[in-house]
């Protein structure tokens, strides 16, 4: 027999964010200045009091396994959170504690997915969702949106997606890359859609409190007993509370196919950290004002981002509603050239910016979104400026 990696694993492409992130670390290395729009990572530290409370957890030796699933005592302050910010009834059997929101969407995707198997993917969307659902077997079928209509699928476009084969639907919102939130009325419709067919909802709120606005975040498993029941709520700790390494993500959903997660979860990874899941109990249990505060500085960073952006011929954006991304349309700017070298592709702009102005974003074609960068605010709003005049240089030097 010849050795060889899987197809499965030749099949998978690594993730673009990280990609330039990486490349934009590897010049900061060598000493060049470069501008990071590219990585999905809060740029505030981890709060106080999360910090203290896994340090008590390390005096106190927290240190050995726990339940696969996560400690009951943190499932049952997941309940508690649900049951004030959401309003929704779980008990702690309903839920799911995972090394990150992403191994939580994972595990959602093998637990439910037998090779054939349709999953309806907006898009613009997150790189990993289409990634996830081939690992598990299964075809993602894209349902493509656009600025005129705030990057979200129209009920038609989602309706004639629908299959016998189809087995769940994503729902992002607030949305990576968008910034998008999807209103009552259509996350409604798909809610009466999946419960006729029915299919599953796979619902990703993990930028939940990264709201703008004045708006209220709405959870489509809100919406009734019956959609409740087909939808597994994902969310987790690393936006909201600046936590991305710290890897603690949770669902909750139907008990019976949160139990075969759980189960799957044993064979693969065991429990998540038992420290992060201690220090997870004093994040969700405490003053929540250091979250409060970080959205207020974002939606700072968001108005002033969508201003200069839209101020320089050539490129321009929406004003996003949630999280701390920016789609920024360069369809403009495809067919124009820098020293010879024609724009034909978000890559090749995404490439020449990072090269000629150390500015890192990343193209849109990570996304299934050919024609636009997403950008990240989660930086300095000094890093913001900079980065923005380097790209408005950049866009002036285009022929």
């Amino acid at each position: 027999m010849q050795l060889n990696i899987s197809h499965r694993a030749q099949n998978i492409a690594p993730s673009p964010t990280l990609a330039i992130d990486a490349r934009a670390k590897e010049m900061k290395a060598a000493g060049l200045d470069v501008v990071g729009f590219g990585a999905g990572e809060p740029d505030f530290p981890t709060p106080a009091h999360i910090c203290d409370a896994a340090k008590e957890a390390l005096d106190k030796g927290m240190t050995r396994y726990t339940p696969a699933a996560g400690t009951k005592e943190l499932r049952k302050v997941i309940c508690e959170k649900l049951r004030k910010d959401n309003d929704m009834t779980y008990i702690y059997g309903d839920i799911l504690v995972s090394n990150g929101a992403k191994h939580s969407l994972y595990t959602i995707f093998q637990a439910i997915l037998d090779p054939g198997d349709e999953v309806l993917i907006p898009t613009p969307c997150w790189v990993s969702y289409p990634e996830m659902v081939r690992m598990a077997g299964g075809v993602p079928v894209f349902i493509p949106s656009d600025e005129s209509t705030n990057f979200i699928p129209t009920s038609k476009d989602i309706a004639s997606r629908v299959t016998r084969r189809t087995k769940a639907i994503i729902i992002t919102s607030p949305s990576n890359p968008t910034g998008s939130v999807w209103s009552r009325e259509q996350l409604q419709f798909v809610a009466d859609l999946a419960v006729s067919h029915p299919f599953y909802v796979v619902s990703d709120e993990i930028y939940e409190k990264l709201i703008f606005d004045g708006q209220k975040h709405l959870s489509i498993a809100q919406l009734g007993e019956s959609i409740k029941a087909q939808t597994f709520m994902v969310n987790g700790l690393s936006k909201a509370y600046a936590m991305t390494g710290w890897r603690i993500g949770y669902v909750a959903g139907p008990r019976h196919e949160i139990s075969a997660m759980a189960n799957f979860q044993s064979q693969a990874t065991s429990n998540p950290n038992s420290i992060a899941q201690y220090a997870a109990m004093a994040a969700l249990e405490g003053d929540q004002s250091c979250v409060d505060e970080m959205v207020a500085e974002f939606e700072k960073r968001r108005d002033v981002m969508v201003e200069r952006i839209n101020s320089i011929p050539g490129i321009s954006c929406l004003k996003p509603q949630g999280a701390f991304y920016i789609m920024m349309n360069i369809k403009q700017l495809m067919g124009r050239s820098y020293h010879g070298r024609v724009l034909e592709s978000s890559l090749d702009f995404a490439e020449l910016l990072l090269a000629e102005q150390q500015v890192a974003v990343v193209p849109g074609v990570a996304f299934e979104a050919e024609g636009y960068c997403r950008l990240s605010y989660a930086t300095s709003m000094e890093q913001i400026n900079k980065g923005l005049d380097r790209i408005e240089a950049f866009v002036k030097s285009l022929e």
